[in-house]
């Protein structure tokens, strides 16, 4: 094998690594994503409102955090629980993952309706594993998943998560079943597929990540975290031309990225 950097270090976790160290963080609010407008009144707390929020909160953190704190002084109930929920997102999108957890489990706390509740919980899971707590994360995401039995798309995200959770605690093969489920609720979900071939990779099954990684980079052939995880199990598999092929388009895809500056960490240890 003509890979020298110890490639156990990108088998460590699941999803975690091929991302560059993001939180797995499925759920949409805690993706990076531009503005879509200006930040809302606190007085007027309707949906128009939490969605300018949370686009407030991937732009500008500091300001979407002052704007949810007085939200949720001036609030109470459910609409409390909607300024919670961004309140978490710019607390989160600003590092302060303690906060956010926090903010994410009030609002879960506060508000009865199931969706709402499980989506809090999903985000709730992802604050906690960039905590470093996966046990506390997995027991979240195991009531949000029961209350997400009718999203599929929701449940999958939870179930993705909650993998991630299974590995951080050694839990391999519990957390390939989460990944089982994941792929079944979002067959078309990319994420559901790379963190499928991470976990198969690190279990030693190049087959079965080769296939799984396959399909991730059919879904979303552009994502760098696809193309890393890619040129990783083609090296491992011994194919150095195929995993020079997939780091070089990492480092085309995104050349910023975390993804590209590892993807040539290893193109420069591959035979020429």
């Amino acid at each position: 094998m003509s890979l020298l950097l110890p490639l156990t270090l990108m088998s460590m976790q699941v999803g975690v690594d091929p991302r560059g160290g993001q939180v797995p963080g499925v759920p949409e609010e805690l993706r990076d994503r531009p503005p879509r407008g200006a930040a809302p009144s606190a007085r007027s707390v309707t949906r128009p409102a939490i969605e300018v929020c949370l686009a407030t909160a991937r732009s500008e953190p500091a300001k979407a955090r002052a704007l949810a704190e007085e939200w949720v002084a001036r609030t109470t109930g459910a609409q409390r629980a909607t300024g919670r929920h961004c309140l978490g997102v710019a607390a989160g999108n600003g590092g302060d993952w303690a906060t956010a957890g926090a903010a994410f489990l009030a609002a879960r706390e506060e508000a009865s309706e199931p969706r709402f509740r499980a989506r809090m919980g999903a985000l709730a899971g992802s604050a906690l594993l960039a905590q470093d707590k996966p046990a506390e994360a997995l027991a979240v995401l195991d009531s949000a998943r029961a209350e997400a039995a009718a999203e599929a798309q929701l449940g999958g995200e939870i179930a993705q998560e909650r993998a991630v959770a299974l590995v951080a605690l050694k839990r391999e093969p519990e957390a390939g079943m989460a990944l089982a489920e994941a792929r079944r609720l979002g067959p078309d979900d990319a994420n559901a597929w790379l963190l499928s071939a991470t976990l198969a990779r690190r279990q030693g099954d190049l087959a079965t990540a080769q296939q799984q990684i396959e399909r991730a980079a059919a879904l979303d052939p552009r994502d760098p975290a696809v193309g890393l995880e890619a040129g990783v199990v083609a090296a491992l598999s011994g194919n150095d031309a195929a995993a020079r092929k997939s780091f070089e388009s990492v480092i085309a895809a995104a050349p910023d990225s975390e993804q590209a500056a590892t993807a040539r960490a290893y193109l420069a240890q591959l035979k020429p």
